[in-house]
């Protein structure tokens, strides 16, 4: 969840919400009950553990030159991502929203943003995506919705109404709270409202048992149609229990952990969550299964720039961490770092190193959209807005092939080198690389769901060996600008070595060494 770009219209007047509840009088909400329909996954089995696409839609590819992505665009786009290697799409919030941008103030948690398409273009996504055995999950927003939500709106007009308890609103305002140096708190002539990421967001009350019935009947509704999991977004703030313990309490977890039992009662089906503070608590099986690994993703590009110590805390990471998290090195959020290519400095070296340190690891990687080809903060813009542009397609300054019209946000500050278009073309780009790891990816089931063994740093070298059943694979990265020889733990001193990445005759250790080309990936399988 985006933290600071919410905070924009923190100052919620009376007047605003007066305009929001005559606009909104006679929006319908939709409480109708969801009964589960579970039918197998079409999917292969261990589809999620191949590399996700994050994919905010409306800068994706516009299909009928509005200068607004949708989902037609992302249903024409599939072969890209099937070429690719992509094996699951992670869809930033899809649902009808207020915001007109991000998404993550939900209007309705059963529909589709009209901006995007329709249900029907959505199910036709789903089919498609699934003939490719691609798997879709999306994004759902449990901790709060928009302003504009007919039951917030019900909620302000009727202070005595049924809606009332559907968020928490207390008569008082609460005194001694700060939530990232802000009173989360909002001041109302109804009385003062709980809105954890700004005004325009208001919490739900999660300790109302319809709430929690609303919530999972709409999940209900997207799975019955297909969908193949959920990212749950900001999860650890569910419930907050007062001033002091507001932030990943036992009873957020608990509701979390409800939440994905339903979602995994569809076979086949896959979570995420979002939760920056404590990723591995909620990596359990108990809580989500899976959540995304914060913290590693800052060591990642320190580390392809040969930073020792950063390295090695890279190869030990998943010595102790659950192999369920997920990996990246950046996504939708500024606090989780700028572009790739933004971080690097445009240095290519860098990047294919940063790229293969995760793209390589347990855990399920998620690529950021453009990040496979090199794509650059949008042009001008700054905070959110300019890790979010549209995607480039081609090198036309105009609208670099996202759309036949006015793109609606800048186009990347370095669009005319790094394009679809481009990288596609060429065997040595970015897009080359990522489709090189993302094929040992797919086709070693050791390095998609293995065991993590022996995982060493020596100065700038890293290696770790993955090991499922007979398969055995060796993975060598030298962040150094020289050549290294380094020791291999665990094996012979005479083991034979099958280069995977890159092509190449079998090896023979010697005295158990190996001299690793300077900034390079090696992966081998061990045949001895």
């Amino acid at each position: 969840m985006n933290t600071s770009s919410f905070f924009v219209r923190n100052a919620c007047t009376a007047l605003l919400l007066t305009l929001c509840s005559a606009l909104q009088a006679q929006a319908p909400l939709d409480l109708s009950p969801v009964p589960a329909q579970v039918a197998p996954s079409p999917l292969p089995e261990g589809w999620q553990h191949g590399a996700f696409m994050e994919i905010f839609v409306r800068s994706w590819r516009d299909s009928d030159g509005d200068g607004i992505g949708d989902l037609k665009g992302l249903t024409q786009s599939l072969d890209h991502l099937q070429k690719l290697g992509i094996r699951g799409l992670w869809l930033m919030p899809i649902t009808r929203s207020a915001d007109g941008d991000h998404g993550y103030a939900t209007a309705d948690y059963r529909s589709i943003e009209p901006a995007y398409g329709t249900l029907a273009d959505f199910d036709e996504l789903i089919r498609e995506a699934h003939a490719r055995g691609i798997g879709v999950i999306m994004d759902y927003v449990v901790n709060h919705s928009a302003d504009t939500h007919p039951a917030f709106v019900q909620s302000v007009r009727e202070p005595q109404g049924p809606y009332r308890a559907w968020y928490e609103w207390r008569q008082e305002h609460p005194q001694g709270w700060d939530i990232w140096g802000r009173d989360p708190w909002i001041r109302t002539p109804a009385g003062s409202y709980l809105a954890t990421f700004g005004a325009p967001m208001p919490d739900f009350n999660l300790r109302h048992p319809p709430v929690v019935a609303y919530h999972q009947d709409s999940l209900r509704f997207w799975l019955n149609r297909g969908l193949d999991g959920m990212r749950l977004d900001a999860v650890p703030h569910l419930i907050e229990n007062n001033a002091k313990d507001w932030n990943d309490q036992p009873e957020s977890r608990q509701l979390t952990g409800e939440l994905t039992r339903l979602i995994k009662s569809y076979p086949g089906r896959y979570v995420v969550c979002e939760a920056t503070a404590q990723p591995r608590a909620y990596a359990s099986p108990e809580v989500c299964g899976g959540s995304f690994a914060f913290g590693l993703e800052s060591k990642i590009v320190p580390a392809a720039k040969g930073d020792a110590k950063a390295i090695a805390e890279v190869a030990q990471y998943f010595v102790t961490a659950p192999h369920t998290l997920a990996t990246f090195v950046s996504n939708h959020d500024q606090f989780a770092g700028q572009r790739l290519w933004d971080q690097v400095g445009g240095n290519e070296v860098h990047y294919k190193l940063a790229a293969a340190t995760y793209l390589l690891l347990p855990g399920t990687p998620f690529i950021y959209y453009g990040e496979d080809i090199g794509m650059a903060g949008a042009q001008g813009l700054a905070d959110d807005p300019k890790i979010r542009g549209p995607l480039s397609w081609s090198p036309d300054p105009n609208n670099g092939g996202f759309t036949t019209g006015q793109p609606y946000r800048a186009l990347a500050s370095n669009l005319r080198s790094h394009h679809v278009q481009g990288q596609v073309q060429s065997a040595h780009s970015i897009w080359a690389f990522y489709k090189d790891m993302l094929a040992l990816r797919n086709s070693r089931v050791s390095i998609a769901r293995g065991t993590y063994e022996f995982a060493q740093a020596q100065g700038q070298l890293m290696a770790y060996q993955r090991r499922m059943g007979r398969e055995h694979s060796l993975v060598v990265i030298n962040y150094a600008q020289q050549a290294a020889t380094l020791t291999l733990d665990g094996l012979s001193a005479d083991a034979q070595l099958r280069p995977l990445y890159p092509a190449g005759g079998v090896q023979r250790l010697r005295a158990g060494q190996l001299t690793v080309p300077a900034q390079s990936v090696q992966v081998f399988a061990l045949e001895k």
